[in-house]
């Protein structure tokens, strides 16, 4: 049995390992002709997929309106996402993905699972899904919404 490692040792465990994944995910959604995205790209992209204002960006981030517009202005010169007028409120603006934007979101769903299948061919299937098993045990439902709220707040 392995040594028992320091409890302070797993939170860089587990930074270290998201990194290499995402890292290695922007590295393949680059060679597919997405160089410029960036992580939190992805995390504002997944939550404008879900329709809505810039404020509702916003409050889905954790982050101010302020924030949510400069983080859609970077995406709108990237291709990535557009402002358009509300079709039942001609006074509101919503904020949608670009094809160019559904098309990353859609690669990197596909680079993820990629991805997952090559750790299971290093790790075994059976130790990857305990490990998300355990993960999963871990976290708390909510633990998508809770996280990019803490990510951006």
């Amino acid at each position: 049995m392995p040594p028992q490692r320091p409890g302070n040792a797993l939170p860089f465990l587990l930074l270290t390992t998201i990194r290499t994944l995402i890292e290695e995910l922007h590295v393949r959604l680059a060679d597919l002709g997405h160089p410029d995205l960036r992580p939190a790209h992805g995390i504002a992209m997944q939550m404008i997929s879900r329709g809505g204002s810039i404020s509702d960006l916003g409050r889905r981030l954790g982050v101010s309106k302020q924030a949510a517009s400069k983080t859609v202005a970077s995406l709108e010169r990237l291709g990535y996402a557009q402002r358009c007028r509300n079709a039942t409120d001609q006074r509101q603006i919503e904020v949608a993905l670009t094809a160019r934007g559904m098309e990353a979101l859609r690669l990197s769903g596909q680079l993820l699972n990629e991805l997952r299948d090559e750790w299971a061919t290093t790790v075994g299937e059976r130790e990857m899904g305990s490990m998300e098993d355990t993960l999963a045990q871990l976290g708390r439902p909510d633990g998508f919404e809770r996280i990019v709220g803490w990510l951006g707040g």
